[in-house]
């Protein structure tokens, strides 16, 4: 421990949830390994730094007079791809001052870590100030194998026939089909193209990738990537299981309630449902789902965060009476902590977005999913959590109507005949194995500490 004394790894997150949880989990690791970290985070969306007492946060202003910071208001309604964009536009040149200036000063700088979305940027910058780079993909290895053969599937035409041929195989790359390619709606696809690739060429330069993933789930998407890149990959997932000192995000009123609502259920009884943190939806869609939800005869806890539905705050769209008519049967929440709501033995299944983190997080807990994946990556891993790991069910965004909503629910809650709940519970001990003494996890972060501590900069050591 001595030798990380006084080095600091500088760190870079794209500033969403999703990306940044990542991020500051594997900070938490590093830290929890001798290292300092700082935290360069774009004024977008910048955290509440006083949660992570054990990291330095900088804030990356998005242009160079100190304006304010962009605000949701000029970016709502703008599609992902156009939201990438500007914000690689407003704060990458700032991100370079930024990073020599912090390499400039105090402890010696090991390396840059990186979401691999922000591209070669990155790369530039560091090399400019003379410190390695190390990209975090916050999603999984299956979904980067499609993003990898981007130009493949340009060059045999599956983008330009996408609706005409959702359903044929994408013979290249099993199991996919073609309305599971991660792309997403936005009037620019050759934005979208540019940045995927940048992406993926970024990561192939760079001095080594970080994956939030196990061998076991997914070694043969990562022996596939790993022939082709030709740099270090550490697969030391699941990220959020690792022993760490992140301190818990405080509870309120509303935590202890969802607490005690599901004490009050019977064992695997639950579904659990939560969209994430980035789609929306239609008014109608949602009424589709309370009256399907409903309708099972389930109990279930839902998430609906404010700004899901298109053109609502939160709740007004439902029917009157209907929150009495589910009683105390159903519970919808704004907000709910899902390591511990899936750790609940209540919960018996997850009806998830298929995003990565929500992925992982889901089979660590053992628990099957109900997918109905929105955009990029998430369909990837809908057809590998049905039909790879078959750990859960796909409702298609096209079938949410009640009736199909009722009909899978009932199906997914009856999961004992078909074996999907002990196929969870193998990949919940897979993942537990990995993060124990020699297993698969732990001897890669090992070999990533020994890695970040081999430079302090190009051709000397840290």
């Amino acid at each position: 421990m001595d030798e990380r004394k006084g080095r600091r790894i500088i760190m870079f997150p794209l500033p969403f949830p999703g990306h940044f949880n990542p991020m500051i989990q594997l900070a938490s690791i590093f830290h929890h390994r001798g290292f300092s970290v700082t935290i360069l985070h774009t004024s977008y969306n910048f955290p509440d730094p006083s949660r992570y007492p054990h990291f330095t946060f900088r804030t990356i202003s998005h242009n160079n007079e100190g304006e304010d910071p962009l605000s949701r208001s000029e970016t709502s309604g703008m599609d992902l791809v156009s939201l990438l964009r500007l914000l690689k536009q407003k704060y990458l040149e700032s991100f370079r001052e930024s990073l020599a200036a912090e390499v400039g000063g105090g402890d010696t700088v090991c390396f840059l870590v990186s979401d691999a979305i922000w591209g070669s940027n990155t790369e530039d910058a560091a090399k400019e100030v003379g410190v390695r780079r190390l990209v975090l993909r916050t999603g999984g290895a299956a979904s980067f194998c499609a993003f990898a053969a981007f130009p493949l599937f340009r060059d045999k035409g599956y983008f330009s026939t996408l609706d005409s041929r959702l359903d044929d195989p994408v013979i290249e790359l099993p199991p996919l089909k073609v309305k599971d390619l991660p792309v997403i709606e936005t009037n620019d696809p050759d934005e979208l193209y540019q940045i995927v690739t940048d992406m993926v060429e970024s990561a192939k330069s760079s001095s080594g990738v970080i994956w939030n993933t196990f061998e076991d789930l997914e070694r043969d998407q990562l022996m596939d990537l790993s022939s082709n890149f030709h740099v270090p990959f550490f697969p030391i997932g699941p990220f959020h299981k690792h022993s760490n000192d992140l301190p818990p995000k405080p509870k309120n009123k509303e935590d202890n309630e969802i607490t005690d609502w599901l004490d009050n259920q019977e064992p695997k009884s639950v579904v659990y449902a939560s969209f994430g943190s980035l789609a929306d939806i239609e008014e109608k869609v949602f009424l589709e789902i309370a009256c399907g939800l409903r309708n099972s005869g389930h109990p279930f806890l839902w998430v609906v965060r404010p700004g899901l539905v298109r053109g609502t705050e939160w709740l007004e769209s439902l029917p009157c009476g209907f929150m009495e008519s589910i009683g105390y049967k159903g519970k919808i929440v704004k907000w709910a902590n899902q390591l511990e709501v899936l750790a609940h033995p209540a919960v018996g299944v997850f009806w998830t977005h298929c995003g990565w983190n929500s992925t992982v997080e889901s089979i660590c807990e053992g628990v099957p999913m109900i997918c109905t994946p929105y955009f990029t990556d998430q369909r990837v891993n809908a057809r590998y959590i049905a039909d790879v790991w078959r750990v859960g069910k796909v409702l298609e965004r096209s079938m949410m109507d009640k009736g199909e909503i009722e009909k899978v629910v009932r199906s997914a809650m009856m999961v004992e005949g078909d074996g999907m709940r002990d196929r969870c519970l193998d990949f919940k001990e897979m993942a537990d194995k990995s993060l124990g003494e020699n297993g698969s996890s732990s001897n890669y972060l090992d070999k990533l500490v020994r890695h970040v501590l081999s430079f302090d900069s190009y051709g000397s050591t840290c």
